[in-house]
Formats: structure tokens, C-alpha cells, sequence
């Protein structure tokens, strides 16, 4: 018999003692401020709060050794230093209610955590004093206000961060791990204030240095784009707003850094909005790959709770499915424009460049053949005729070039109502080559422009039919799960039978799965639900068919119809043929990339074919 282990008691009963002023302290700094760039982060929103309209950061180790922080803000008076420094004091709340909160700061623990752990010299000047006041705090120790010189404002220098907590300070990360933190708070921070000058240097070396700025100019410059490549976005609903600038499907990342997310100014790194960027962006992006965007959530203060945690980052909203709908659907809007022209991929070696969608044309005149889901198509062009051989010049001698057998046209002859222009030629019976109206060339990818258009049909016979086509097991599986993952799949049980997944609670954490959807078949349907299920169950209000795991599973049998139902490369196609491909492509949403998240067609402009041919730099 295993003997119980036995634990050694305590020598006395423990007593409750209320903790030192100094200890309190250094708990608080700890919550607020964990890393260098969670200290600049406070210091940052402080001197955005303050009015400035010019910000400098000047940073030595990544914020470790060394943060400068200048502004030209409203500035402290000596009475308000000697406040500022105490824990809980703040010029932000003139209330006792935490809910109309319009600043970044509010919670007046920012610079008290950051002088009891550093050295901590505040020096400020307001408009009506002819002087500025300098006011110091060493590990928690307080040098009254002495005068100094210094402009209107506030430079705030922090030095030797956590040295009077060297716990803190041993499991601080590498210097160019802690500036790459610190770079992405300060990008972040910038976007949130395009009306402030920001000049960020790291170890001497700028940073960036960015100039009073529109909101797009701003969003482009952090982005790392430019302007004409973002897609703008402004939905109302409500009281709630979104706005911003989102980059096209082609645009993407391995990682989420440069998706930044910003409600009523404040940047945030909530789950919610990115689980529901992720939807949004699934069906036109490759797997395992992030968007890039800038969006911007207007919601009535009352409606939303920052009080959340000590860094602000993480925020409650009184209706998050009204939020996480307003996200999807936006966005969904905004990339269902399809390939409207302006933009496309250019073709100046940049794969991943974004897509610009300028106001959706009008529907393509009757005369102009639609493509039907299953094209199909001859497998040779049209004879042509001796003049129009000879109008072809060397291009007869290369079987590779296919010329459409008709005259050229030129770019003004164009209709600007179909900005991906008019075929001209066939290359290697797999690439269409237009004429747009604005004179830059279009290149298209046959077989991934009609895969993306087989694909949307599909989708779209998929939705109008509201359920998926069941088939019945032979034998009911018993699926075995947490208790946790099969009561939310039970409490979706009538959105899963839409789908064609019939379940029945089969005890405690068990479902029996009756049927399956018909369009993906038995194989592996246990994994589908095991993974649908802890979807589910990470985020209660998350509807079933939005899940990764079955959208997953669905579109990858769509996609793989569509592309077995798609004109094949090295088919090859008649000029009237070409032309309908890019008619459909301009009234097909999401037709820039297709289902594999590749694009479908680049744009190649004069100037990128001057700079090709060496005529301009």
C-alpha cells in the first residue's frame, strides 16, 4: 500500500502584515511596466496626451541602459511634478467613474512604477513659466523640483531600468530583442497620432523620422507601402465605426506584426479583432499567412471597457459580436471588389505588393460573352489571314506568342469602363497579355484567374442553398472529447446539422456523430470535429461554419473542384475568349489571387518598363 506523501508543517502559524510603501511599489512596477518598451509605451501616451504635436525617443540598448523622451506638450508645473511622481495621481479622469475615459493614460501608475524601479529625471516647462523645473526619483527616493533650463514641454530620461529590481532586470532579453519591442510600440504609437512628428533614434541611428502626417500618409509610411497600393475602409453601424486602410490579398506576412489595430486611438493587441481579421482575410489568403492592415474601431465610450489590465492593451466591448461582425463584413467588402484595376500586381519584381481597388465598374456590356462554370474551350485559334500574318512581323516565327487575330488597338480607342483593357496576344498558351486603357500591360495567369472564378461560383452555389447535402454513417462514430469542447459543440448542434454534421450528446464529454457533410465524405471527419470543437470552445460566439477547421476543410475541396474545372494552361484561347476571362474577372470578387493565394494577374506600367530598359533610375 503506497504510504500518502507527507508535507512539513509550518513552525508557526503565518500572519497577515500589511506590506511596506517600498514593496507596494515595486509589486505595482512590476504589473505596469515588465520590459523597456512597456516603460516608453507609458512615457510615449503621456506626451501624446499632453497636446505635443513633435515627439523625440532617443533609446541606448533597446531602452535597457538609456530612454530620452522629449515633447512640446503642455508641460508640468512644480506643484504637478511632485503629483506626477505619486502613485494614483493623475490630470486625466475629472471624475470618479471609469467609463468617459478619452486619454491613453489614466490609471497614474506609469511614471511612480518607473522610479521605483530606475532612475527616473523629469524636467518641464509650461507656456505661462520662464523657467522649467526639474524633479528626480532614484529607486523610490524623491529629490524635490529644482529649476533648470529646457523649453516648453516635458523631457523625461529614465536610466539603469529595473537596477533596484535585479530579478526583473536578469530575465530582460538581449538588446536587439528588447529594441525590436520597443520599435513595434513606437510604430504603433505613431499611427495612433498621425497629427504628431515623431523622431524614434536607437543607439544614435534614427529609426524613423516621420513628419506631421494625413492618416493614410501615415498609415503607408508604417506599413511600409505607399498610399495608391492601400485599400481604404469606412463602415458604420450604428454608433460603431471602422475605418482605416487594409493592404490586398498579395500582401501578406508570416507572422501578425503588421497588423496594428487601434480603438478610439489606443492601440490594442486584442484577440477577438484578430481572430476576426482572420476570418475575414481566410478565403483569399494562403494558410499560415497574416494580412497587413491599419484599422481604426470608433465605439461610444460607455460601450467599452480599457480598465482591463495595467497596460492598456486588452479591452473589453459591452457587444463583442456586434464588433467582430462589423470587422468581418468590412473587411469581407472591402476585398470583394474583385480586380477593378489601378492596382493589380505590379510587375516590378514585388510579389507580395498590394492590390489598389479603385470603385467597381459597371456590369460588361451584352455583347461580351460571360464564362460559364465549366468552360469549355477550342483547342486551337482561329485561322488567320496572310495580312494579319504579316501585321505580326517575327511574332509568327515564335510558337510561344499567340497575337489575337485582330489589329492592335491603342490605349485612348479603350473602354475605361474595363480597366484590365483588351487581349492582345496569348504567351506560351498559358499567359494573357492585355492593353488597359491607362497604356500599362496586363499579364494574366489563365488557369489561376479561372480557378478563382470557378471558385466563387461554387461558394456561391454553396451559400444560396443555406445547408450542406448530408450523408448518413452506416455506423455512428462516438467521438471522445473534453467535457468543455462537447457542450459547445452541442450548444452549435443546430448550426453544425446545416453543415450536414448530425450529433447527439452521448454522455459526458462524448458526441455521436450520425452524419457528415457529403461534399467532404467520412475521411478524417474525427480531426474536423475535434478541431471545430476547440474553436469553439476557445470563443463561445464564434459561429460554426466560420470556424478555421471547417472552413478549412470545405474551401479545400471547393478549391480543388475549382481547379480541376478550370481552363488548364497551354489551352489555347481566341481573342473573344481572353476578353471574357477579364470581363469576369472585374465582376468577380476576389479575383486578384487565386484559391491558392497566388495572384492572377501584375500590372507592368511604362515607368517600370523604362526602369527595366535602363531609362530612368
Amino acid at each position: 500500500m503506497t504510504e500518502a506523501p507527507s508535507f512539513p508543517r509550518p513552525p508557526s502559524r503565518p500572519t497577515i502584515r500589511r506590506l511596506s510603501g517600498h514593496v507596494i511599489d515595486l509589486i505595482a512596477a512590476g504589473e505596469v511596466i515588465e520590459r523597456p518598451a512597456a516603460a516608453l509605451k507609458e512615457l510615449v501616451e503621456n506626451a501624446i496626451d499632453s497636446g505635443a504635436t513633435r515627439i523625440v525617443v532617443a533609446l541606448r540598448a533597446g531602452g535597457t541602459d538609456r530612454i530620452d523622451v522629449t515633447d512640446n506638450g503642455c508641460g508640468m508645473s512644480p506643484v504637478e511634478l511632485e503629483l506626477a511622481v505619486e502613485r494614483h495621481c493623475t490630470s486625466k479622469l475629472q471624475d470618479d467613474h471609469l467609463v468617459q475615459i478619452r486619454t491613453l493614460g489614466f490609471r497614474g501608475e506609469a511614471l511612480p512604477s518607473i522610479g521605483a524601479s530606475a532612475r527616473l529625471s523629469i524636467t518641464s516647462r509650461t507656456p505661462e513659466s520662464d523657467t522649467a523645473w526639474c524633479i528626480r526619483v532614484d529607486g523610490g527616493v524623491i529629490t524635490p523640483p529644482q529649476p533648470a533650463s529646457g523649453p516648453v514641454g516635458t523631457r523625461i530620461v529614465v536610466t539603469d531600468l529595473f537596477f533596484a529590481t535585479p530579478a526583473r532586470r536578469k530575465f530582460l532579453k538581449s538588446a536587439r530583442v528588447e529594441s525590436g519591442h520597443a520599435e513595434s510600440v513606437m510604430r504603433r504609437l505613431a499611427l495612433s497620432a498621425p497629427h504628431c512628428a515623431m523622431r524614434v533614434l536607437l543607439d544614435d541611428k534614427v529609426l524613423f523620422d516621420l513628419p506631421e502626417q494625413s492618416p493614410i500618409s501615415r498609415a503607408a509610411s508604417i506599413l511600409d507601402t505607399t498610399p495608391d497600393t492601400l485599400i481604404p475602409l469606412d463602415e458604420q453601424r450604428g454608433a460603431v465605426r471602422l475605418s482605416g486602410f487594409a493592404c490586398g490579398p498579395a500582401r501578406t506576412r508570416a507572422t501578425g506584426s503588421g497588423q496594428f489595430i487601434l480603438v478610439n486611438n489606443r492601440p490594442v493587441t486584442d484577440p477577438m479583432l484578430r481572430t476576426a481579421i482572420r476570418v475575414a482575410y481566410r478565403p483569399v489568403i494562403e494558410r499560415g499567412r497574416f494580412p497587413v492592415m491599419a484599422l481604426h474601431l470608433k465605439v461610444p465610450l460607455e460601450r467599452l471597457d480599457v480598465n482591463v489590465h495595467p497596460a492598456k492593451t486588452e479591452l473589453r466591448f459591452a457587444d463583442e459580436a456586434e464588433i467582430r461582425s462589423l470587422v468581418i463584413g468590412g473587411l469581407g467588402r472591402a476585398l470583394g471588389h474583385g480586380s477593378k484595376g489601378g492596382g493589380g500586381i505590379h510587375a516590378s519584381f514585388a510579389p507580395r505588393s498590394s492590390i489598389v481597388y479603385p470603385p467597381r465598374p459597371p456590369e460588361p456590356r451584352e455583347t461580351v460573352t460571360s464564362l460559364p462554370l465549366q468552360t469549355t474551350l477550342p483547342t486551337a485559334s482561329a485561322p488567320q489571314t496572310p495580312q494579319a500574318a504579316s501585321r505580326q512581323g517575327f511574332a509568327e516565327t515564335d510558337p510561344a506568342f499567340a497575337p489575337a487575330a485582330r489589329a492592335p488597338q491603342q490605349p485612348e480607342a479603350l473602354d475605361p469602363a474595363f480597366p484590365l483593357g483588351a487581349s492582345i496576344a496569348q504567351v506560351f498558351d498559358t499567359y494573357i497579355l492585355a492593353l488597359a486603357p491607362d497604356g500599362d500591360l496586363i499579364l494574366v495567369d489563365q488557369h489561376a484567374a479561372h480557378e478563382r472564378l470557378t471558385h466563387e461560383r461554387l461558394r456561391e452555389q454553396y451559400a444560396s442553398g443555406g445547408t450542406l447535402r448530408a450523408q448518413a454513417l452506416l455506423l455512428p462514430e462516438v467521438v471522445d472529447l473534453p467535457r468543455r469542447e462537447a457542450e459547445a459543440l452541442m450548444a452549435r448542434a443546430g448550426d453544425l446539422a446545416k453543415l450536414g454534421i448530425d450529433l447527439e450528446s452521448f454522455g459526458p464529454g462524448s458526441v455521436l456523430l450520425r452524419s457528415v457533410p457529403a461534399l467532404l465524405g467520412a475521411k478524417d471527419i474525427q480531426g474536423l470535429l475535434k478541431d471545430v470543437a476547440d474553436e469553439l470552445a476557445g470563443d463561445p460566439d464564434l459561429d460554426a461554419a466560420n470556424t478555421g477547421s471547417f472552413a478549412h476543410h470545405l474551401d479545400a475541396i471547393l478549391a480543388r473542384m475549382a481547379c480541376h474545372g478550370s481552363i488548364r494552361a497551354g489551352r489555347r484561347l481566341k481573342p473573344e475568349e481572353m476578353d471574357a476571362l477579364l470581363r469576369e474577372m472585374e465582376r468577380t470578387p476576389r479575383a486578384n489571387t487565386c484559391s491558392h493565394g497566388r495572384p492572377t494577374w501584375l500590372r507592368l506600367t511604362r515607368r517600370e518598363l523604362e526602369r527595366l530598359f535602363g531609362r530612368v533610375k
